[in-house]
């Protein structure tokens, strides 16, 4: 029969799960000396003595004066929040530690090869999370995007090929998207000092502050530029009447025989007309052409 042993609660705050059972018989028989913690716990006399050392130092329990030696245990709530200090304070030096670290590591064009899916994914992830200002991404990731709150804005570039189904436009169709023909990599930008560059299937290179990496910024502001939104403003378009209801029947689903046949034309008019269509929207799909000519209220 296996005797109940509670989950340790400690543990974030750096306290090992000995120290902890330690504290947790103390607090249920207090001022016991050490002999009668080992047969509490049912340990060794040394091993119980190396572990109130540890409660010592930790500030999880005191000693009284006198022999024998009695150990009073340190109230749980304020045990608990000197603990989370001290953690709060390394957490705060590592932070500015960081920076020294930074500067050893970040060289001039300096980068890093990440390879496998898992391990990319993983960075995709913390870099979004560490976003203090924007991201901005181009084309299609293999990675999902967050998006993250506390102020930070997306921008992001689609290729018009990866925009081909209806259901593609459910992750895209949001504000600080556009779309743009021959997006020519996939890359993800933070706050304009790193860089997430996939080179080939599950590699990816990141890059820091350097004179490449204000390269690609610059390629992503001119590329911006030339993209077109998702929800551009309403034109008076490049259709004509017929046009627009020749369009409204493919949007509908029907194909080119039977809007031959429903308008009363030979199919490779309507072929050559929905050729026509396209280029003048500059689309490269029926779908797309549908979208656009819908964002722009041209659809009969």
């Amino acid at each position: 029969m296996h005797s109940y042993r509670p989950a340790p609660v400690l543990e974030a705050l750096g306290v090992c799960s000995e120290d902890e059972q330690l504290y947790r018989a103390l607090l249920a028989r207090p001022e016991s000396t050490a002999t009668d913690l080992a047969a509490l716990v049912g340990w060794p006399a040394h091993r119980v003595s190396r572990h109130l050392r540890s409660l010592l130092s930790l500030g999880l329990a005191s000693r009284t004066p006198g022999r024998p030696a009695r150990y009073v245990p340190a109230v749980p709530e304020a045990a608990v929040e000197l603990l989370a200090l001290r953690k709060q304070a390394a957490i705060v030096e590592a932070r500015l530690g960081a920076s020294v670290l930074t500067a050893e590591f970040r060289q001039p064009d300096a980068f890093t090869v990440i390879r496998g899916a898992e391990a990319i994914a993983q960075r995709f992830y913390q870099a979004q999370q560490c976003a203090q200002d924007e991201v901005l991404v181009l084309d299609r990731l293999p990675y999902a995007l967050l998006r993250v709150e506390r102020g930070v804005s997306y921008r992001t570039i689609y290729d018009m090929a990866t925009l081909a189904e209806p259901g593609d436009l459910v992750a895209a169709r949001s504000t600080g998207c556009r779309m743009l023909r021959d997006v020519p990599l996939q890359l993800l930008l933070v706050d304009r000092r790193a860089a997430l560059l996939p080179t080939a299937p599950d590699v990816v290179v990141e890059l820091g502050p350097s004179s490449l990496l204000d390269a690609l910024l610059r390629l992503f502001d001119l590329l911006w530029h030339q993209a077109s939104p998702l929800t551009p403003a309403l034109t008076e378009g490049p259709l004509t009447s017929a046009d627009q209801q020749l369009l409204s029947l493919a949007a509908a689903g029907l194909t080119d025989q039977a809007i031959a046949r429903r308008l009363g034309v030979a199919q490779r008019t309507v072929e050559r007309r929905m050729q026509r269509i396209l280029r003048s929207l500059d689309a490269t799909t029926r779908f797309q052409a549908g979208l656009r000519a819908g964002q722009q209220g041209l659809l009969a």
